[in-house]
């Protein structure tokens, strides 16, 4: 099992947005609460540590109190989630550029947009060099060192602005690279992970991400459970992805384009 440990990163870096409402407790009662609530979500205790009073789990992803309590309120019954904001159904170009991307790498990002394409969704992707013309809205493919990738999520109706691929993904091979860029455009179209609420599920440890203060609401129609390899959205990829939609996956996308 490989983790995306840049993925991670990202996802709980969006807890730090909540408030802290609770100001009758003293700084070190408060983290002391934090660090109970995200034992019992599942994190274990030597990921998480305190810095200049800021709670932190996976070394740099801050927690708030308000949301390591959140992580203890969700339902974990449900596979495919979305965030609160999604992009436009009016928005139909939607360009992918990859520019430093080559071998491997530029495969991959070809065979992760074609996935998009072969559902006949709301929008096509369309992957450029320099030109933007025709684009309704564009995200930039960056290359960064490690392996997995981190990305976020829609605002204003429009996808977020840009990827980051590790180039150490591609010793997995095509596939891999494929599965993983087709994960990161889905969080910039509004997915959250299908297994957010038990990131132990694809990951082998972990607990619950929480609303992330983006919201994970429930896509009709989609499966009571998530599972190892069920979904391209699952927090942590394995060597063997396909990088190709599961039913599930595909059934999220066309209910929501």
């Amino acid at each position: 099992m490989i983790a995306k440990t840049v993925a991670l990163s990202m996802t709980f870096g969006a807890l730090l947005m909540a408030c802290n409402s609770e100001p009758q407790l003293s700084q070190e009662e408060t983290n002391q609460e934090i660090i109970s609530n995200l034992q019992q979500a599942g994190f274990p205790a030597d990921d998480i540590m305190v810095v200049d009073d800021v709670v932190y789990v996976g070394r740099d992803a801050a927690v708030s109190l308000e949301a390591s309590r959140e992580m203890l309120e969700v339902d974990s019954s449900q596979e495919q989630y979305r965030t609160t904001n999604l992009v436009s159904r009016t928005l139909p170009v939607i360009c992918v550029r990859g520019t430093t991307f080559t071998g491997t790498m530029s495969t991959g990002l070809n065979l992760a947009i074609q996935n998009y394409n072969q559902l006949a969704l709301t929008f096509t992707m369309r992957r450029i060099t320099t030109s933007t013309t025709g684009c309704s809205a564009v995200i930039q493919a960056n290359l960064i060192s490690g392996a997995g990738g981190v990305a976020g999520f829609p605002s204003g109706g429009r996808p977020y602005t840009s990827i980051n691929i590790g180039t150490g993904t591609a010793a997995y091979g095509a596939d891999v690279v494929e599965h993983v860029i087709t994960h990161e455009l889905g969080h910039c179209v509004g997915f959250r992970h299908s297994d957010y609420y038990n990131r132990s599920i694809s990951c082998g440890t972990g607990g619950n991400e929480g609303s992330a203060g983006v919201g994970a609401i429930l896509i009709p129609g989609t499966p009571a459970t998530a599972t190892r390899g069920g979904s391209i959205m699952n927090s942590c990829f394995r060597s063997v992805e396909t990088g190709e939609f599961t039913s599930t996956d595909r059934t999220a996308l066309q209910y929501l384009y």
